[in-house]
C-alpha cells in the first residue's frame, strides 16, 4: 500500500493514477497530521511525500518516521535547491524527484528503491555484479572484465558503501560520516580525490562514468543496472 502525501489535489490524482496503472494500491493524505495518522495505523509499503504541506514541513515527517520505521520514502517536491535535496536525503529519504517529472522516471525510481530495500533486508548475495564489474563483498575482491583491481582500504570502504546502496543517492555528508566518522567541510576535497582515484580504476572514460554517477551539489550514486 502506497501513501501519497500531497496537498495539491491535481498532482495527488496524477500520482495516484500513475501508481494504480501499475497495479499499486494507494491511500492519500493532504496534510502532515493526516499522513502521520495513516502511517501509524496502516501497513504502508512506501511513502510518496511532498515537502510543502500546509501544517508541517515534509522534512519533519521524514525525521519522525525514521525514528521508528524504515518505510521507503520518495520525496516529490517543487523545491529544487541542492541544500534542500541534501537535507531531505540526510534526514532519511530514499530518493528525491523535482517537479515536474516524467512518470517513467518516477516508476523507475520506485523499482530501484524497492530493489535496494529488498537487498538490504535479505543480504543474500555477497557478490555484486553490474556490467563488467564484479565485487565480492565477503572476500574483498573487485574484478573488472575478469581482472582483479587493487584498491586501498579507504578506497574500498568508499566503493562498498556506494555498492551496498546502489541506485540510491548518498550525500557528501553521509559518505564522510560513514567512512571518515565525521563531517568536516575541509574533508570534501579528500572525498573528491578518493572518488577520482576510484573512477580512474573502474571507468573506461572517467569523464563519462558508467558506475559512479555524480549528483551535482549533492553527492554520488552507484549505478543500479
Amino acid at each position: 500500500m502506497f501513501l501519497i502525501v500531497e496537498d495539491d489535489k491535481q498532482i495527488r490524482n496524477f500520482i495516484n493514477f500513475s501508481l494504480k496503472s501499475q497495479n499499486y494500491d494507494c491511500m492519500e493524505a493532504s496534510t502532515g497530521k493526516e499522513a502521520m495518522n495513516i502511517i501509524a495505523t496502516q501497513n504502508i509499503s512506501m511513502i510518496i511525500l511532498d515537502l510543502g504541506l500546509p501544517d508541517m514541513d515534509g522534512i519533519d515527517i521524514i525525521k519522525t518516521v525514521r525514528g521508528f520505521s524504515d518505510i521507503p520514502i520518495i520525496v516529490v517536491s517543487s523545491r529544487d535547491q541542492d541544500n534542500e535535496k541534501v537535507e531531505a536525503l540526510d534526514a532519511g529519504a530514499d530518493d528525491y524527484l523535482t517537479k515536474p517529472f516524467s512518470i517513467k522516471e518516477f516508476l523507475a525510481r520506485i523499482r530501484v528503491v524497492f530493489r535496494h530495500k529488498g537487498n538490504s533486508k535479505t543480504e543474500v548475495s555477497k557478490i555484486y555484479k553490474v556490467a563488467d564489474l564484479e565485487i565480492d563483498l565477503e572476500k574483498h575482491i573487485v574484478l573488472l572484465e575478469g581482472k582483479e583491481v587493487h584498491f586501498t582500504p579507504m578506497e574500498y570502504n568508499v566503493l562498498t558503501l556506494l555498492v551496498k546502496n546502489a541506485g540510491k543517492v548518498l550525500t557528501h555528508n553521509y559518505i564522510l560520516k560513514e567512512v571518515w566518522g565525521s563531517y568536516i567541510e575541509s574533508d570534501m576535497q579528500s572525498l573528491r580525490v578518493f572518488m577520482a582515484n576510484i573512477r580512474r580504476k573502474l571507468e573506461k572514460s572517467p569523464a563519462k562514468p558508467r558506475y559512479i554517477l555524480t549528483e551535482v551539489g549533492i553527492g554520488y550514486r552507484f549505478a543500479d543496472e
